[in-house]
């Protein structure tokens, strides 16, 4: 089983659960913020942890986020293989020794970014491109821990995706948008309240966005099978 933790109730799995399911991969969505308890390890062939308006160090005021971390540091131990985005990304570094800071390195709307050596060469990103069109939406980011490896970067956020182990990532940017998440986050304050039309619009005319999304997406299912099969043996 596929398991997305979704952390806010405004930031659901978007296009990710309609691909997954497109594929024929069964998914369960867990809310632990309504306390929901996080799938046991024994039922999950990987892990998918969504963004977030919170920060990674919000425990006080989130106490779930501690114990998705401590998913996430099993989840690492045992080679499950995980996928943080934005906020997931994010707890994987600080769930592994990475620092996150607030309000570094933002970026907002469709921007390009940039494959490392490493990152080209990465089972996540085979069969993409170098460069790339994301759609961004952060104002935190992370630090690489001191085992990960750098695979992405962008001009105005060098830490846009890390790898940590042979099968766990954590990405800045967000593959998973749909029109509705746009205009839903866009509503969140008076910056972003009057430029929905206009962000969905770079988004719908970037058609490169969906299929390297589905792409990124289709690996790590093949990553997971992989897995499996090794589990197996």
């Amino acid at each position: 089983m596929f398991h997305i933790i979704q952390n806010d109730p405004e930031v659901p799995p978007g296009n990710i659960a309609t691909n997954l399911l497109d594929m024929g991969i069964p998914v369960r969505v867990c809310h632990p913020y309504c306390d929901e308890p996080l799938p046991p390890l024994e039922e999950t062939t990987a892990v998918i942890v969504l963004g977030g308006a919170m920060c990674a160090n919000d425990d006080r005021r989130h106490p779930f986020l501690a114990q998705v971390k401590g998913l996430i540091r099993e989840t690492v131990a045992h080679g499950v293989p995980y996928l943080g985005i934005c906020l997931g990304g994010q707890l994987l570094a600080a769930a592994l020794g990475g620092k996150v800071v607030a309000n570094r390195w933002e970026e907002l709307g469709m921007l390009e970014v940039e494959l490392t050596h490493a990152g080209r060469e990465d089972r996540l990103f085979a069969g993409l491109s170098s460069r790339y069109a994301t759609f961004q939406w952060h104002h935190d980011s992370f630090d690489i821990p001191a085992e990960g490896v750098l695979l992405a970067s962008s001009p105005a956020c060098p830490h846009q995706a890390f790898r940590i182990g042979p099968c766990a990532w954590g990405v800045q940017f967000h593959p998973e948008m749909t029109e509705e998440i746009i205009r839903t986050w866009c509503a969140w304050g008076r910056a972003t309240s009057g430029r929905a039309d206009e962000l969905v619009a770079a988004w719908q005319a970037e058609e490169s966005y969906g299929p390297t999304a589905r792409r990124l997406l289709e690996n790590f299912v093949l990553v997971s099978r992989v897995q499996a099969e090794v589990v197996q043996k």
